[in-house]
């Protein structure tokens, strides 16, 4: 083990994940608790006890990654679509609490850098990451640097409107991509199946009470080879591999890494994933190959890539 300690944060929707990252590398440390998305007190309070339990004497540096807009600046979150948190200077708590430097990103921004560091995207200048958990983050590297913008606020692609007048999304638009291809799309349309089929094997595996589909339980019926899961999972694989074909039109990048929960499903839900790439994409049979990757780093990318950031601010 080298170089200094760094703490890093990926606060989800649901829970909120903090480790300690070593000068290698090297996960020392794992927290994880409860997020209390919708407690502006509680969820706060559950970073900062999150980053308490993985905090030693020789940490430098804390770096946090959340979903929504984030003043890089400033460190402040100052909107999530899956929060209740406006203009909330997190970094700024961090600070009073810890007496550390703390960095704030994008948790698919961080995401993206790390794995374009050591993961999937690593040797390639160019790379989307595209995080797929209870909604679509993005993160963009572009000759080796990342993509902020002029506002720090690039890389939100899963708030593109996909199906105007659809799904009520919570960034308050309607129809927007990750209303339908991300976690909440795999619960909304397991929840339709059983209404529709209530007894169907799905059904039977969520004791008949629509109330108990979550987009976990219909992955795992996917995996398990469920007809109706398998088919719900391979919808919201066309739909995410259409929507990558339109970022990579923009974008070129060399590698698309897909990270987060709803991509660890794997094969049911990548394979058509890239049948709908390479069906959308512009010019396919004369352009470059483009990778379609998994994370290497799973869900924990958010957290390295935040922890990497904090490191990489203080030297």
């Amino acid at each position: 083990m080298s170089g200094s300690l760094t703490v890093g944060v990926d606060v989800g929707g649901t829970k909120t994940a903090a480790i300690l990252l070593s000068g290698d590398g090297e996960i020392l440390e794992r927290s994880t608790l409860p997020t209390g998305a919708h407690d502006d007190a509680a969820s706060l309070a559950a970073v900062g006890d999150a980053v308490e339990n993985v905090m030693g004497d020789a940490v430098t540096a804390i770096g946090v990654g959340a979903a929504g807009l984030i003043d890089v600046r400033s460190g402040t979150i100052l909107f999530s679509p899956n929060f209740s948190w406006r203009r909330v200077p997190i970094a700024a708590r961090l600070t009073e609490r810890f007496g550390l430097p703390v960095t704030v990103d994008n948790d698919a921004t961080a995401g993206a850098w790390a794995e374009a560091r050591v993961g999937a995207a690593a040797g390639s200048e160019d790379s989307l990451f595209v995080g797929v958990g209870t909604g679509i983050g993005g993160g963009i590297v572009t000759a080796g640097r990342l993509l902020r913008g002029a506002h720090g606020f690039a890389g939100e692609i899963g708030h593109v409107i996909v199906e105007p007048g659809g799904p009520a999304c919570g960034c308050g638009n309607r129809g927007c991509w990750e209303q339908v291809a991300s976690g909440q799309a795999l619960e909304r349309e397991g929840i339709r199946a059983i209404a529709e089929a209530p007894g169907s094997a799905l059904a039977v595996l969520a004791g008949g009470d629509p109330a108990k589909v979550t987009g976990e339980l219909v992955a795992a019926a996917a995996r398990d080879g469920n007809p109706v899961a398998a088919r719900i999972v391979r919808t919201i694989g066309w739909r995410l591999g259409e929507g990558i074909a339109g970022l990579v039109n923009v974008l070129d990048p060399a590698v698309v890494v897909v990270g987060g929960g709803v991509a660890a499903i794997g094969d049911p839900i990548l394979d058509p994933l890239r049948e709908a790439y390479l069906e959308s994409v512009e010019g396919r049979r004369d352009r470059p190959d483009v990778s379609i990757v998994p994370a290497a780093l799973g869900v924990e990318a958010s957290a390295i890539g935040a922890a990497m950031i904090a490191r990489d601010a203080g030297s």
